[in-house]
């Protein structure tokens, strides 16, 4: 490490190098949220359902999760998405325009037990699935 009174120059160019060791300044310097976030920074994007799923949970939880495979609309993309709430799932046919959100995991990941599923769906049709779900309102039909 250089301490002398000229050592400024290498100081400045440690401080440089030292900066790809720090993973935020990274993943912003090589733009890597841009090239893998299917949502493109976006807080939600809307997408058509292309099957129901149940996926098994990771040790040491035992369940099945309710997911369906959605193509995003804005460029094609196909993501998985967790249905949250009992009974959530029939709600959701085939061919249904969802909107998705993030699931809020850190770093963009997945969240607890749920492998490879990083978001969850909140609307249906343009209706709330909360809304659908305790039976305030009804799907449209399309």
């Amino acid at each position: 490490m250089a301490r002398g009174e000229l050592a400024g120059r290498i100081l400045g160019k440690q401080r440089k190098s030292h900066r790809w060791l720090k993973k935020p300044w990274k993943r912003k310097a090589l733009g890597l949220k841009d090239k893998f976030d299917p949502l493109e920074g976006a807080p939600m994007a809307k997408g058509i359902v292309l099957k129901k799923e149940g996926k098994e949970q990771k040790q040491p939880h035992s369940g099945i999760i309710k997911c369906v495979r959605v193509q995003l609309i804005k460029n094609g993309k196909k993501v998985s998405a967790h249905v949250p709430k009992d009974k959530s799932i029939t709600k959701i046919d085939e061919h249904d325009e969802v909107t998705i959100v993030g699931l809020g995991g850190s770093q963009r990941g997945q969240m607890g037990s749920i492998p490879g599923v990083r978001f969850k769906v909140i609307a249906v049709n343009g209706v709330s699935l909360e809304e659908l779900r305790t039976g305030k309102k009804e799907k449209p039909k399309r």
